[in-house]
């Protein structure tokens, strides 16, 4: 096996398709955060297309472009943000002319449904009893970066800073609050609505910049050739009814 090949074969395993992918099969990386509302549009693309397998991974949107720089086999790249999309871009593993803009998120400030601190906003992260804040890594998490360029914004940064636990991804953080790990967390909105009563949002945070996913094809040899009618579909009523199922809105 070559190099090209070798690490590819790496970067797929450590995906966890090297058990279950073969060829013909449409395969796509996207960030944690779409995990449930991707899961199901992919079940339903499969319905209307029962030749055509859909293999999902999820991490946090760095890890994911990583891969596809490394050279794993990936039809379609789904990212959190354009941080991390513009690192696949630049590195020429993204298919001109195919990358677009398809759901909105907010992050939001969560804290367990049995919080006795009384936090119902950024200030209340201020009060003696806060310990330990949970929030995405700035340094390879989109959830991270919005959360520090919001609280940046605000003047809050260094404050909730000291108290930091990192999460490697918003799925992560979500779990430290839902187990009552930590005093409260940072993750987009539809994270926190996957767990009604295991957390609460104690406020929204008001981003800079717009929480917009961008999406893309993977630009390589032999690449899907449903993975374009994928992301047509993930942009269409139908899958854009189930985005809004899971809480996400129009870009």
């Amino acid at each position: 096996m070559n190099t090209k090949k070798f690490i590819a074969a790496a970067a797929l395993a450590s995906m966890g398709w090297h058990a279950q992918a073969s060829a013909g099969d449409l395969l796509v990386g996207a960030a944690s955060s779409l995990t449930n509302a991707l899961t199901e549009i992919a079940t339903v693309f499969q319905q209307e297309h029962p030749d055509t397998k859909v293999l999902m991974s999820f991490a946090s949107s760095d890890a994911v472009a990583a891969q596809v720089i490394q050279g794993a086999p990936m039809d379609v790249f789904a990212s959190a943000d354009q941080k991390a999309m513009d690192k696949a871009v630049e590195a020429g593993s993204i298919a001109a002319g195919t990358q677009r803009n398809f759901v909105r998120n907010e992050v939001v400030l969560i804290v367990p449904a049995d919080s006795k601190l009384g936090i119902d906003s950024v200030d209340g992260l201020k009060a003696g009893g806060v310990k330990r804040i949970a929030f995405g890594n700035p340094a390879t998490v989109p959830v991270g970066r919005y959360t520090k360029a919001a609280l940046e914004h605000s003047g809050d940064w260094d404050a909730v800073r000291k108290h930091e636990v990192l999460g490697q991804n918003v799925r992560q953080v979500l779990d430290y609050v839902a187990r009552g790990e930590v005093d409260a967390g940072f993750v987009f909105a539809t994270d926190a609505a996957i767990m009604p009563g295991k957390v609460k949002v104690a406020a929204k945070l008001s981003t800079p910049v717009p929480v917009l996913y961008p999406i893309a094809l993977v630009k390589r040899d032999g690449r899907n050739p449903q993975a374009q009618n994928f992301v047509d579909f993930i942009s269409s009523a139908k899958g854009q009814a189930i985005l809004t199922k899971y809480g996400f809105s129009q870009p």
